[in-house]
């Protein structure tokens, strides 16, 4: 118990340590209990921040800021209504028949699946392999309909919806106009006295910005591309596999891996195990090479490298907090976690000489 009383005393005794502990403290709370609420607040500041990077480069031209927001605001709201108007039904439209097809799928999976019992009859059983596709077949065609009904099941649910287009757009507007006075507002609660958290924010803020941004052009780069590349070798729903694949991007090194099993269960589908199903799984692996070993790192040059294990994990434990959410803000929220502990001050442990005192001084 000393042990640990000692290093609670030796860690907390700085009041800036202190000060960010509560801030920490109170901004995980807030998220963790409220954070269902919050959603259209955590969607309009992931917005904002996207945009704000394109703001910034207008005020760099010598544009006046209010100028700036709304030219980039209307850009915003005009792919909005590409979205909603023209990209949204194209992948309904898409998912819609591949729900349609999933029975074809499964059964050219099973027939797969059944040569597995003749060449290991020890192994796998045909009944097992029937019971398996009977199970995959009832759980795909459900997960398929909650796709095709989210969020439009009730009239709850789609007043959920138009809600959320019209406050988070607003937020976002107000974001970017008033930056400097909501940070202000929320600084005249915090410390005077706050230089350990405000070099903290200083660097969250900045990796922050680097990855929605740099994400946001990820996941849009690889999705065009994969689109193109899918369209040109013919495959099927080529719009919503695309899509599919730049979402994965999302997940570091578990959603490339991840992704490839619908992909191939399309083209099997479509063409069995002909040339063209080996081309398909072959761009998909240019596109997943070029994307982590060129594009990645030129996206994310200025974000602080994490080490892949903290990343998995990061994912594992955000996302089973919050989600999706957690999911998309695990590489950030472990952005968080590191400099927090870059910037904790380091104690020199009990019996241990000070840095700036010479041997003699001691002896003294």
């Amino acid at each position: 118990m000393q042990m640990i009383r000692s290093w609670f005393q030796r860690q907390f005794s700085d009041p800036q340590v202190v000060i960010l502990v509560g801030i920490l403290t109170v901004c995980f709370a807030m998220i963790f209990f409220f954070g269902r609420m919050m959603v259209p607040f955590l969607a309009g500041l992931v917005v904002a921040y996207l945009l704000e990077g394109l703001v910034r480069a207008l005020v760099k031209w010598r544009m006046p800021r209010l100028l700036a927001v709304v030219l980039v605001f209307s850009i915003f709201l005009t792919s909005m209504f590409f979205v909603l108007f023209w990209l949204l039904p194209l992948l309904t439209k898409q998912l819609a028949q591949l729900v349609q097809q999933i029975p074809g799928i499964i059964s050219a999976t099973q027939d797969l699946l059944l040569q597995i019992p003749e060449r290991y009859p020890k192994l796998v059983s045909d009944e097992q392999v029937v019971q398996f596709t009977s199970v995959l077949r009832t759980e795909l065609f459900n997960f398929g309909q909650k796709l095709l009904t989210f969020s439009v099941a009730s009239v709850m649910g789609l007043i959920t919806i138009i809600v959320y287009l019209i406050i988070v757009p607003m937020l976002v507007f107000f974001f970017l106009k008033d930056k400097d006075r909501i940070t202000a507002w929320v600084a005249s609660f915090l410390p005077k006295e706050r230089r350990l958290a405000s070099q903290v924010w200083q660097e969250i803020n900045e990796q922050m910005g680097n990855y929605v941004r740099g994400k946001f052009w990820e996941i849009l780069i690889v999705w065009g591309g994969t689109y193109a590349t899918f369209l040109w070798l013919n495959l099927q729903y080529a719009m919503l596999l695309g899509l599919v694949v730049g979402l994965s991007v999302l997940i570091p090194y578990v959603g490339a891996a991840v992704v490839t099993l619908p992909i191939a269960i399309v083209a099997y589908a479509q063409w069995g195990f002909g040339d063209e199903f080996f081309y398909v799984l072959l761009a998909y692996t240019i596109i997943q090479t070029i994307d982590g070993n060129i594009l990645a790192p030129l996206l994310f040059s200025e974000v602080v490298a994490i080490h892949p294990v903290a990343i998995i994990l990061a994912i594992l434990i955000f996302g089973g907090l919050w989600g999706f959410w957690g999911i998309f803000f695990a590489i950030p929220l472990a952005t968080v976690v590191q400099a927090v502990l870059r910037a904790w001050p380091r104690h020199a442990e009990e019996g241990e000489c000070p840095p700036n005192r010479e041997p003699e001084e001691q002896a003294g």
